[in-house]
This record gives structure tokens, C-alpha cells and sequence, in this order.
């Protein structure tokens, strides 16, 4: 049996400075990542000292990058959010633990947009705007409804005009619109108006005056 045939020095040579090439360049990948590390911390550390910056945004980076960003964070106590999409633009912000993003940032950030002084200008101004605007539709409302208010006491005269006289109904409707609260017909109009006296010869004629119905059923049924 033949034995395999051995690599020439030419061969040995060109595998040895292969794999020389590659411990090469991992040492400087490890290097280089050491170096990016260090820049990360100082300018987190910076970021805390100042105290007066908003946030502390990175350019956008592959995700070995950003997790080296996060750890960082994570170890020196500030929050980390990234935005943007993976593998396109996506970077990652740094805030203080205590200073987070605000609903507009976070809300331009996620659409991709960009935040800055400028962007939150006009974010507040946009958010007064809705403000005022959404108050003028409150008083807009309430208008409306008195409005048909008016409308609903001025059709109750327009109806029964012909019945009660106009000055009667125009009253009535008045006295609707104020007591609303209490029902259509006014709390005034509720109560007994009527004297004792008035009362009791009220009672003794609805009396007198059932003696005289059954008196007269009496007869008719005899006749």
C-alpha cells in the first residue's frame, strides 16, 4: 500500500502563512473592537458627567457594534435604545436613567425620522395647536347644543301657538328650556296652586256631581 503523498514546502509554506494571516487579523479585529469599546465608554462617561445633554446618539452600525454600545450602557447605569432598520440604518441613543425620550422623539425616531432641536419645536407647536383646537371644538359643541335648545323651545311655540295664543306659547317654551334639568313641563307647573277652601268645594262638586251621573244611570235603567 502506497502512503499518501506529502506536502511540498511550497505547500507548507503557503498553509503556514495562511494561518499566519488569520491570527493576524483576528488580533487586529480584537484590537480594533478594544479600541471601539474604549471610545464608547469615554463618551458615555462624558455624557453622564455633563448632565445638560438630552440623549447621546450613536451613527448607525452592525449589531456586533451596538452590542457593544448596550453593554456598555447596561454596565454604567444609562438606558439604550436603538432605531432604525437592521442591516439599512439602525442606531442605537443613549439617555440618562432618570431623562428618557418624550412620546414626540420616540414617536418621530420609530418612523424614521430625524430629532433634533429643530423637530422638537415643531413638535410642541404642533401638540399647542391640537390643544387649541380641540377646545374650540368643545366650545363649538357647547354652542351647538344650546342652539338646538333654542330651536326645540321655539318649535314647542310654532306648534301650539294656534292653541294657547302666541305670547302663551312663546312663554311656555321659555319656561321649558330653563327647568330642563327637571323634565319638559316646569317644576312651577307641578305644584297644587289651589286653596284649602278651593280644594275642599273642588272635592264636594266631583262628588255632587257622581251623585247626579249614578241618579241618572238609576233612571235610565228603570225606564
Amino acid at each position: 500500500m502506497q502512503k499518501p503523498p506529502t506536502a511540498s514546502e511550497a505547500q507548507k509554506t503557503a498553509m503556514r502563512n495562511h494561518k499566519e494571516a488569520c491570527e493576524r487579523k483576528q488580533k487586529e479585529e480584537k484590537i480594533m473592537i478594544n479600541k471601539f469599546r474604549q471610545r464608547v465608554e469615554d463618551k458615555i462617561s462624558n455624557f453622564i458627567k455633563d448632565g445638560t445633554k438630552p440623549y447621546l446618539q450613536f451613527d448607525s452600525m452592525d449589531q456586533m457594534y451596538r452590542s457593544i454600545i448596550r453593554d456598555v450602557a447596561e454596565t454604567a447605569g444609562v438606558q439604550v435604545i436603538s432605531f432604525g432598520q437592521e442591516g439599512i440604518d439602525r442606531y442605537s441613543v443613549i439617555y440618562l436613567k432618570d431623562k428618557g425620550p418624550s412620546e414626540d422623539e420616540l414617536t418621530v425616531r420609530r418612523n424614521g425620522g430625524i430629532w433634533d432641536d429643530e423637530k422638537a419645536l415643531e413638535m410642541a407647536k404642533k401638540r399647542e395647536f391640537d390643544k387649541l383646537a380641540q377646545q374650540e371644538d368643545v366650545v363649538e359643541r357647547g354652542k351647538k347644543r344650546k342652539n338646538n335648545e333654542e330651536l326645540s323651545g321655539m318649535f314647542y311655540k310654532q306648534k301650539y301657538a294656534h292653541l294657547i295664543g302666541q305670547e302663551a306659547a312663546l312663554d311656555a317654551a321659555h319656561k321649558t328650556n330653563v327647568n330642563k334639568s327637571y323634565g319638559e313641563v316646569p317644576s312651577e307647573n307641578k305644584k297644587d296652586q289651589r286653596s284649602i277652601e278651593q280644594t275642599m268645594a273642588d272635592i264636594k262638586a266631583k262628588k255632587m256631581k257622581k251623585i247626579e251621573t249614578d241618579k241618572l244611570l238609576d233612571v235610565t235603567e228603570n225606564v
